[in-house]
């Protein structure tokens, strides 16, 4: 909650539980109608339904996603789009799928749940998530899932790609927030340089963190992991592409894709640190900054100050490239209804 307000300081933030939001209070406090909401975009929790957790069906998380089209329902969006993990499209989840979607069956037409890749999409990841997506007819021509279809100009970016500019060595001492600001070297150009170095919206952005980038090229989160003598001489054994037998992490391959990022456990399950990829060409796991290039973060873009929570913010995250490509084809779509 923190880093996102201070990425989007303009923006309204909420806290509670969302099982206990009304869609009238979510329109009030966004100054809306019910009808004037273009669009309504959630990733409901995932870890119920993920492949690599417990997968209970009775998970009390696994409920959100439910809430999430009674919101839906409450506040009579144009679209509305929800993002979750492959695993909810197994047999377990049906009446969870059919109990949510019957809340919006009758207003909206659906379309049948898509699985979209990050690296289809322009993102260096093989990242793979389900997009729940429904519309009014009133503010949109027929659709169907060429929607989400790669765009055939979409460059395709590698770890290679993703990392230019960033420095492979990180010193072992960098273990605080502000020891984890460094320069960077210049990226390149192209679509994704541009997204991660490049552009950044107006009115976003944490003021102090916006000034060091832009003055000085300095960029957050060179987090420091500390391996151990035999650690680094077992890395330096591992060539790209291959898994380090011990902590079963995949070492990054320069011309290749990296595997998805894995968010960890939170605190009510032990909180227990994902599985982080090995740097390609360095002999240590991948530091905050360098995930957060892999899933196609801006170099703007503020973590929290510990590794633990920066790679849970990340590991969770729908990647930007990705999101963008995606919500402009829809805006590309929308019919303006509201005059």
């Amino acid at each position: 909650m923190g880093s996102h307000s201070k990425n989007f300081p303009l923006t309204k933030h909420l806290t509670g539980d969302v099982s206990r939001l009304d869609g009238d209070d979510l329109l009030e406090l966004a100054g809306l109608r019910k009808g004037q909401l273009d669009g309504l975009v959630g990733g409901p929790p995932c870890q119920g339904f993920s492949r690599m957790g417990k997968r209970d069906p009775k998970d009390g998380r696994n409920n959100l996603f439910v809430d999430f089209f009674r919101l839906v329902k409450e506040t009579e969006p144009s679209f509305f789009l929800a993002e979750n993990v492959q695993g909810i499209l197994d047999e377990p989840y049906e009446q969870i799928r059919k109990r949510a979607l019957k809340l919006v069956s009758d207003e909206y037409v659906l379309l049948d749940p898509v699985e979209v890749t990050a690296s289809d999409h322009g993102a260096p990841t093989t990242r793979t998530r389900v997009l729940f997506f429904g519309f009014k007819k009133r503010r949109f021509e027929t659709l169907d899932s060429t929607l989400f279809e790669t765009n055939t100009s979409t460059a395709r970016i590698t770890v290679k790609d993703a990392l230019k500019g960033l420095p492979a060595r990180i010193d072992p001492r960098w273990l605080s927030e502000e020891t984890s600001w460094r320069q960077v070297g210049k990226m390149g150009r192209g679509r994704f340089a541009d997204s991660i170095t490049g552009r950044v919206p107006k009115g976003v952005g944490d003021p102090a963190s916006l000034e060091r980038y832009e003055n000085k090229n300095e960029v957050s989160g060179f987090l420091a992991t500390r391996h151990d003598t035999k650690v680094r001489e077992r890395f330096a054994q591992i060539a790209q592409g291959e898994t380090d037998p011990v902590s079963r992490a995949p070492r990054l391959n320069l011309d290749g894709y990296c595997p998805t990022l894995r968010a960890g456990t939170g605190k009510d399950r032990g909180s227990y640190q994902s599985l982080r990829p090995i740097h390609p060409t360095a002999d240590r796991v991948i530091t905050p900054r360098e995930a957060a290039r892999l899933q196609g973060f801006p170099d703007w873009f503020i973590f929290h100050p510990t590794k633990w929570h920066s790679f849970r913010q990340i590991g969770n995250s729908v990647s930007p490239v990705v999101a963008e490509q995606i919500l402009r084809s829809i805006l590309l779509r929308m019919r303006d209804t509201r005059g």
